[in-house]
């Protein structure tokens, strides 16, 4: 008992000095004890609290007095407090009738602070969003006028500095999901813009490589004027004295053709001006920007390669006008522009590696066009225009950096075509002039006449200078036209051989081997086919004779002619020289072989008409009517022969003798001839007689001795022993001779002979042989 008094006023103390909310522990501990603690901590606690309110009244009793006078105090001032209280509730109610307007205001200021907050924020907001917004607005603007890079620019600076400032917002996740849909539709846009560029450059193609041909030409004319001009200035340095007034008109020439350079200028466009190749660089951009540069290229490239391949195929019919060359060059020259263009103004989309492979590539096919149709070019203007072009056309594209030697490799061969042009029209003018010419010397009848012709062809003949007028040149007209027309197919051979940047000793060896081939193919031909004509006779085959003599003389004044145009000495190693003297000399030769051919048929003419009565009784005591006109006739072409040298004059005459007496004597030898008379032997004998005269009358001179008459010695032995051989028949035995054909001796010479000696007379077994047939037959013959 006395345990648990200690424990309950430790509860008690714990009671009073412990918040209420924690009372709950400290009394279960009051049930928690022995049994009947509850009772004694109840006693404990009435205890406790008697204690308690002793101490309470102790202190109310010390208190009281002061009590009871706060309380009468309190009194005292109640009525004051009462009418306190009206003053403050009056004051309160004038307060808050002052204060309503006072609130009022207080709350409009309230509201308006808080709009004016609000509005604040919106205008931070819209800060934000506005510069997002003008961006889009810009956008827009920009995608509206095809200021796509731009466009590009502008997403650009959306997606990475405006729209991450204000992406909660909704709009701008709409921007946001736009923005590569613009993408796209840039990139379409770009591409069409790009095809239609592609589509432009097909078309403006042929005037943009027209336009940079004539730029090229007009600076290698203006290029050619200004060196001239500097060459003109160096000789006036030279001669100072005397070129004042041939400085004043170099100068003006000069400034004249600056002038016409300038408006040429004015009036000629460049690639730039012709073709809008914006379209290019704005798709190049955005296909770089987009990261799709390489797409682009190849793109590019792929399409380029096949409007090459379309630029490069030409038209069926090329071949038949300069102009379809000029539209085909001017197409490739403005397609190499347009990529030469790219090239310098773009970094990537055509590199000199693509624009080489694409040129060796359209180099090789335009070697290969231009060889099949030059092939067809049967004019030589139209073939001397293509190489003017082919010329222009290398100019133009060397200037822009494109290798075309091949292009001049090829120009050499189009020369040899070109040379086989101007041949065969050469070919038509020499026949033109062959059948225009009368083959009779021309006639000058004055100084001035002559003048005219040696002006025409070198001609010089001291004899004939002492003549007086009126006189005759030895050659014909087609002497000086053929001289002219040679000088004109050098001149033509050298327009062809100009602009290939070919040194002067290079031309000067290709004029000479083109002359050399029109001199020994076309001219010996067309000689060849004139002699060889029926109409030719022996007056215009000697008339040949004389022209290819005199057309060889001029050969080396031909060689001065082209030495003087091309200023290469005939001195020079390298220097081909002129075969005209071979080709005059094979003419020559043919046409004399022609005069011996065409004598002997005249003479085979006369023969032919020659009627001789073998069985006639006596002759007619002179010589046949047409052995005398066949002398006549021989007489007066031998006249013709005295302007042919010496040894071809005889020549003639000598064939023609052999051949008359070989024709004589084959008539007399005819197997169809049965039997002769001694008349008709004294008729032909007469007509030998005829034929000796005339060889003995010396119808061409030269000859020595009796060498023409010797043509007719085996004729007048055949007569001789004819003679012999008919008086010899006259006396023979018919036995004798019938039994030698029934003998049929092997040798029936030896039997004639043998039986003459019987009869008194002597034959010589060549007597015999010269008017005999094959021995077989002689006895038939006689017979």
């Amino acid at each position: 008992m006395a345990e648990s008094l200690p424990e309950h006023d430790r509860i008690l103390q714990e009671i009073e000095s412990t918040d209420t909310a924690c009372v709950g522990p400290t009394l279960r501990s009051v049930y928690d004890d022995q049994p009947n603690a509850h009772q004694r901590f109840m006693e404990k606690l009435d205890a406790c609290i008697r204690n308690h309110d002793r101490e309470i009244e102790k202190m109310c009793n010390f208190h009281h007095q002061g009590f009871v006078d706060a309380i009468t105090e309190l009194l005292k001032v109640r009525a004051d407090a009462e009418k306190l209280k009206v003053q403050v509730t009056d004051t309160n109610r004038r307060l808050q009738d002052a204060g309503k307007e006072v609130i009022a205001q207080t709350e409009e200021i309230i509201r308006c602070r808080v709009q004016q907050r609000n509005i604040t924020t919106v205008v931070e907001k819209l800060q934000l969003c506005l510069p997002v917004l003008e961006m889009y607005s810009k956008l827009k603007e920009q995608m509206k006028v095809k200021r796509y890079y731009s466009a590009l620019k502008t997403m650009e600076q959306l997606e990475n500095l405006y729209l991450p400032r204000v992406s909660q917002y909704r709009f701008c996740q709409i921007m946001i999901e736009n923005l590569p849909k613009l993408r796209e539709e840039i990139k379409e846009i770009s591409m069409s813009d790009l095809k239609d560029f592609l589509e432009s450059i097909r078309k403006h193609s042929d005037r943009i490589g027209e336009t940079a041909m004539k730029q090229a030409q007009q600076q290698k004319t203006f290029s050619t004027t200004l060196q001239k001009h500097n060459n003109v200035n160096y000789g006036r340095n030279m001669h100072l004295g005397r070129s004042r007034i041939l400085e004043s008109k170099n100068e003006m020439t000069l400034k004249r053709t600056f002038e016409e350079d300038d408006e040429h200028d004015e009036e000629v466009l460049t690639a730039q001006d012709l073709v809008d190749f914006s379209p290019v660089y704005r798709c190049l951009h955005i296909y770089s920007v987009l990261g799709d540069g390489e797409i682009f290229e190849n793109y590019y490239r792929k399409q380029r390669r096949k409007q090459a391949r379309l630029v490069l195929q030409p038209q069926s019919s090329m071949h038949e006008t300069v102009e379809g060359y000029r539209r085909y060059f001017s197409q490739i020259v403005g397609f190499f522009v347009v990529e030469d263009h790219i090239l310098h103004v773009t970094q990537g989309l055509v590199t000199r590696t693509y624009t080489d492979e694409l040129w060796n590539m359209a180099l090789s096919k335009i070697i290969a066009v231009l060889r099949t149709h030059s092939s067809y070019c049967n004019d030589p203007d139209l073939v001397l225009e293509l190489k003017n072009l082919i010329v222009v056309f290398a100019d133009t594209l060397q200037g822009y950096g494109f290798p075309v030697n091949r292009l001049f490799d090829l120009l050499f061969e189009i020369r040899d075509q070109y040379n086989e042009t101007l041949l065969k029209k050469w070919s038509g003018l020499f026949r033109d002039i062959f059948e225009a010419d009368n083959y009779s010397p021309i006639p000058v009848a004055n100084e001035e006449e002559y003048k005219i012709v040696i002006s025409k062809f070198p001609f010089q003949d001291s004899e004939l200078d002492k003549q007086s007028f009126p006189k005759k040149l030895p050659m014909s007209q087609s002497v000086p036209q053929i001289y002219i027309q040679v000088k004109e197919f050098i001149y033509a051979s050298l327009k062809f051989s100009e602009s290939l940047h070919r040194s002067s000793t290079e031309i000067d060896d290709m004029l000479r081997k083109s002359t050399n081939l029109l001199l020994t193919r076309t001219l010996s031909s067309c000689l060849q086919n004139l002699i060889k004509k029926p109409h030719i006779g022996l007056t215009e085959l000697v008339q040949i004779i004389i022209n290819t003599t005199h057309l060889e003389l001029a050969c080396k004044y031909l060689e001065d002619f082209i030495s003087n145009i091309t200023n290469i000495s005939q001195v020079t190693v390298h220097t081909a020289r002129l075969y005209g003297l071979s080709t005059f000399k094979d003419a020559r030769h043919a046409a004399e072989g022609e005069i011996y051919t065409k004598l002997n048929q005249k003479i085979d003419e006369f023969i032919q008409i020659a009627d001789y009565d073998w069985t006639m009784s006596e002759s007619d005591g002179r010589a046949s009517g047409y052995l005398m006109d066949l002398i006549n006739f021989l007489r007066s072409t031998f006249q013709v022969f005295t302007h042919l040298p010496g040894k071809v004059a005889q020549t003639a005459c000598m064939s023609a003798c052999q051949h008359l007496s070989t024709s004589l004597m084959q008539m007399l030898l005819d197997t169809e001839l049965k039997q002769i008379s001694m008349g008709a032997i004294q008729q032909f004998n007469l007509d030998v007689i005829q034929c000796e005269l005339f060889a003995s009358s010396e119808p061409v001179p030269g000859f020595q001795g009796d060498t023409l008459q010797l043509a007719f010695i085996d004729l007048r032995q055949g007569i001789k022993a004819r003679d012999m051989l008919h008086e010899f028949m006259e006396r023979a035995i018919q036995e004798k001779l019938q039994r030698a054909m029934s003998e049929e001796h092997s040798d029936a010479l030896d039997f004639i002979i043998n039986s003459a000696k019987e009869h008194g007379r002597e034959f010589t077994m060549q007597e015999l042989k010269v008017t005999a047939a094959p021995h077989s037959s002689l006895l038939s013959w006689w017979l």
